[in-house]
């Protein structure tokens, strides 16, 4: 019998079965979830700031691999695995919080074209962002622009139809294999006389044709187009006197995607003997909120050059519109969320040294949940009335990281090197008021991100090298139970695993190259 040819797929690497069934015993796409799914999931959430001390806290369910799609901002701290709590970035920091801009010395413009790739031809990205850092008397500001390129993995699609396969060899669209982002980032403040404060306001704002690995939520799509925006408002206030630092930040932060999703369904004709393809698309939105507010000290701790420091962050984050991913088992609808972190860091500046620790504590809560779309009885012949909640997810993470970094200068060049660390771990307790029951998971895992960096410094420009890569983490699912299969993604999207998670291994690389250029 002759099947016809499956359209291709956007996903990266999709395997799985589906029965030839009886049109009249034709499954839901609900039920047709429970075939086994493999699916590459890759992604970082709008939003996240590039720093690991994250003033919008990223929640994450799942050992994601994901490309650094948000690292556009310079930093002098990078390659020393991020340390920053009892350190300063002079870069970076402007951006952070915009009344640190009083610590910029001197006016510059730097470029820094950033590449990553994922193992195994599971997607890459390449960006240009261009910045430029003003300092006046009093004043100061930034700007910061980046053109983006992302690229879809290697797909390798087939579909295993009753005892035969069928390959997906089509060639692929370019808006298939390629999106491009863009984005903007601004900030501006002022030194208040001779006080030791300073205050600050930034803005920034992407166009996002993409989100690296979204398209694996939709696994058994024929396709998807992906449109939105994200805005992120932040205000700052920074205290400096006698070495002693002290910041507070209030920060606003709106993402919104559109997902529109293209299906090829197949009906079995029994009657007929062949198979039907009917075609459809469905519009998912998805929408976040996150309030946030972020408090950081640090001081000399003694005359040899050691600091300390420690900073508190919490997030207020709600989720008014979670799109229904056809690789849940259960619909969503709202959520909310309280994220919290604690960090403390130590470091010491001695001559052409530089060295530097920070440990960050990460209590997280989260609520997920469904609502009834109409009357329903439950398996007890219960009323659960329209809009009451038919499922509630509870999750509560305990995560933690670790940074670890150094730096060294020697005559014109420095060197740096470091790790970050980022522990995972959360509780799952889930309630089906539909079924009546009750369920608890626990997840946790590791992840290793190692740095190293080199500049070269002349009179005229500096340019240098980092290069990061980060493992323990990789391409998730759900170990086979025999009900439903589902995936889970990582940052924002708290999505409750229906069994074990398992883990395909991959290794994500990126390579930033720094050209500084003073502007006087």
């Amino acid at each position: 019998m002759l099947h016809p040819r499956r359209p291709s797929f956007r996903s990266r690497s999709t395997l799985f079965a589906i029965r030839q069934t009886p049109l009249a015993a034709r499954p839901t796409r609900t039920a047709m979830r429970a075939a086994l799914l493999l699916i590459t999931v890759g992604t970082t959430l709008a939003g996240t700031a590039q720093r690991s001390v994250a003033q919008v806290i990223p929640l994450k369910t799942i050992p994601v691999a994901t490309g650094d799609q948000f690292l556009l901002l310079p930093s002098e701290r990078l390659g020393m695995g991020g340390v920053s709590i009892a350190l300063d970035d002079e870069l970076l920091d402007p951006f952070i919080n915009p009344a640190k801009g009083v610590l910029v010395d001197e006016s510059v413009f730097l470029g820094t074209p950033t590449f990553y790739g994922i193992s195994n031809e599971n997607g890459a990205g390449r960006s240009l962002p261009v910045t430029a850092l003003f300092r006046s008397d009093r004043g100061f500001g930034g700007i910061s622009f980046a053109l983006q390129q992302l690229e879809s993995g290697q797909r390798q699609d087939f579909i295993f139809f009753g005892n035969d396969v069928i390959w997906g060899g089509q060639e692929r669209r370019l808006s298939e294999s390629s999106a491009t982002n863009l984005y903007v980032n601004g900030t501006v403040g002022t030194r208040l006389g001779e006080s030791g404060f300073s205050v600050g306001a930034g803005a920034s704002w992407a166009g996002l044709d993409a989100l690296d690995g979204v398209e694996h939520l939709y696994a058994l799509s024929n396709g998807i187009e992906q449109s939105g925006r994200q805005e992120d408002y932040r205000a700052g206030l920074f205290w400096e006197r006698e070495e002693r630092h002290f910041e507070a930040l209030l920060v606003h932060n709106r993402f919104n995607m559109k997902h529109d999703v293209s299906y090829i369904d197949w009906f079995w004709d029994e009657p007929n003997q062949r198979t039907i393809v009917t075609e459809r698309v469905e519009t998912n939105r998805d929408r976040t909120r996150t309030s946030g507010v972020q408090l950081g000290y640090s001081r000399p701790i003694t005359e040899s050059g050691w600091r300390a420091g420690g900073t508190w962050t919490m997030n207020r984050k709600t989720h008014p519109k979670i799109p229904n991913y056809e690789i849940m088992n259960i619909p969503r609808d709202p959520g909310i969320s309280w994220a919290y972190d604690f960090g403390v860091g130590i470091a010491k500046t001695s001559g052409p040294a530089t060295f530097g620790i920070d440990v960050v504590f990460e209590p997280i809560w989260s609520n997920t949940w469904a609502e009834a779309a109409g009357d329903t009885i439950n398996v007890n012949d219960e009323v659960i009335r329209k809009g009451e909640r038919t499922v509630e997810n509870d999750f509560f993470f305990t995560n933690v990281s670790m940074r670890m970094g150094l730096a060294y200068e020697l005559g014109l060049a420095s060197f740096q090197g470091g790790v970050e660390v980022r522990s995972y771990a959360y509780t799952l307790d889930q309630r089906d008021r539909i079924q009546d029951t009750k369920r608890d998971q626990e997840e946790s895992w590791v992840e290793w991100s190692p740095t190293l960096g080199a500049n070269l410094h002349f009179s005229e420009f500096e340019i240098g090298y980092t290069g990061r890569m980060t493992t323990g983490s990789g391409r998730p699912g759900v170990q086979w139970t025999g009900g439903r299969a589902e995936a889970a993604l990582a940052a924002d999207f708290i999505v409750a695993p229906s069994g074990p998670l398992t883990l395909q291994d991959a290794l994500v690389i990126t390579h930033r190259i720094t050209v500084s250029v003073p502007i006087r």
